[in-house]
């Protein structure tokens, strides 16, 4: 009998819970449980999902930045479906795939900098793995220097260069690299001066806490990398691909010269994994340097055929909807009406964006009475606040976001790029709502927080953590 993918997704509708609770990961199907984020998505298009029941959603979060085109959409697949129907060739690997080389092209054209080669992978998390074997190769130095707060994935090369203590911990000794302020020259100069750095990554928008840097920064740092023969390595993992109004991040300054840029998420479009790393002939050549140094370094899925196709409509689907100039319209209009709210609301601290990658951070209020209850909630578990927004803009306005990081009182918003302006007025309206309820103290929002740290204190490691 022939697998039916539909039927046996309608037929155990309503067991993702506990399914992934038996066999996958417990904890997590817990913690989603607790927030009220145990839901199940049945379908999407675009910048909308649907649960069970019907329900209509606004997706502003994009599976992390995976989804620029928006869910399922209907080019990309058509390309795919061409591409399955044609029974083309994939992953011969003896061989020089078209597709791969045509992306290529394409990426070098959109990238610009003198980038002249491309190595193609599966995710960032390896693209970030592969730039630090080629840059220790290509300059004889082992140690490496990242940003505070940086997220270059979770493997253990990259997550080396991860500014988060809490994904760190536990694992034992990592590769040598050292943390410098992001935005911070000085600190990077001085991290630089004795020559034995092979290259500094950042990420030209921070993912943890959408953290902007200083205009300027970036070339300088670039040019502090050129002074100290460093390699200059900029992650665009989430930043890149449109999601801030042009095609890379770092084309919103002049005089950056990166060595290495690393790509991936939003490159397919969200439809299979892919990821890029462009490098100049300096960097390739030290590590290809030889005939039967040819494949001294590669990955089985990164040339497949299937993912470039995906790639080729994804670009294609970017520069037809124009999404780059809706990212910034987009962006500038949901940015400028958050920002008109923070003198309405105490626990509104900032909003920053660029293009459709925003963040809204939230700080000590100024009135007694919200200052306790700051002060309570903060005191029960530093990663609560938050929940007090996340979780009514689900649960009362189906709205999906995220906290922007581990203990940070900031939430972050990347949005497909598709998103219009009754999307912007569904989410500011559902957040001034929110808003609303929690600067009434005592009230029900508080409470929910009270009862949400209660269950998490009562597992052994949590109140193990808390009183650490």
């Amino acid at each position: 009998m022939p697998l039916d993918i539909k039927k046996i997704v309608e037929d155990n509708t309503g067991r993702n819970n506990a399914l992934y609770t038996d066999h996958v990961n417990p904890r997590f199907a817990k913690a989603l449980k607790i927030i009220g984020f145990d839901k199940n998505y049945v379908r999407a298009s675009g910048a909308y999902m649907w649960d069970g029941n019907d329900r209509k959603y606004l997706d502003m979060l994009a599976g992390y930045g995976a989804f620029n085109m928006g869910r399922n959409h209907p080019e990309i697949r058509r390309v795919l479906k061409d591409f399955m129907d044609a029974d083309l060739c994939s992953l011969v690997q003896m061989e020089t795939p078209i597709l791969c080389g045509l992306v290529a092209e394409q990426l070098k054209r959109r990238c610009g900098y003198g980038l002249d080669k491309v190595y193609f992978c599966s995710t960032g998390a390896e693209g970030n793995e592969t730039a630090i074997k080629f840059v220790r190769r290509a300059t004889g130095r082992d140690k490496l220097v990242f940003a505070s707060s940086a997220f270059h994935g979770l493997t253990s090369g990259a997550l080396a260069l991860n500014g988060g203590t809490v994904f760190r911990e536990k694992f034992g000794e990592l590769l040598g690299a050292d943390k410098v302020p992001f935005g911070d020259l000085e600190a990077l100069e001085a991290a630089l001066a004795k020559g034995d750095v092979a290259a500094f990554f950042v990420e030209p928008i921070q993912g943890k806490g959408v953290n902007i840097p200083p205009a300027g920064y970036l070339a300088g740092a670039g040019r502090l990398c050129k002074k100290y023969g460093t390699l200059f390595v900029v992650d665009e993992v989430q930043t890149g691909i449109g999601r801030t109004g042009k095609f890379l991040a770092i084309q919103h300054e002049d005089g950056i010269e990166p060595d290495l840029v690393i790509l991936s998420k939003s490159l397919s479009g969200g439809y299979v994994p892919v990821g890029a790393v462009l490098m100049k002939d300096g960097v390739y050549n030290k590590v290809f340097s030889s005939l039967d140094r040819a494949v001294v370094h590669s990955s089985t899925f990164g040339k497949s055929n299937f993912a470039m196709a995906a790639a080729l409509a994804a670009m294609t689907v970017l520069d037809e909807e124009d999404l780059c100039a809706n990212a910034t319209a987009m962006g500038n209009l949901l940015g400028e009406r958050l920002s008109a709210l923070v003198p309405k609301y105490e626990f509104m601290k900032e909003v920053r964006w660029r293009g459709l990658m925003l963040a809204v951070e939230f700080g000590k209020p100024k009135s007694l009475k919200l200052r306790t209850a700051w002060a309570t909630v903060n005191g029960l578990n530093e990663d609560l606040f938050c929940q007090a927004i996340t979780i009514p803009l689900l649960e009362d306005h189906a709205i999906l976001t995220q906290v922007a990081g581990n203990r940070m009182t900031t939430i972050k918003l990347i949005p497909p790029l598709t998103i219009n302006e009754q999307d912007v007025d569904w989410f500011v309206s559902g957040f001034d709502k929110v808003m609303t309820d929690l600067h009434k103290f005592p009230g029900p929002a508080w409470e929910s927080l009270t009862r949400i740290a209660k269950n998490a204190l009562s597992r052994p490691e949590e109140k193990a953590r808390a009183t650490a």
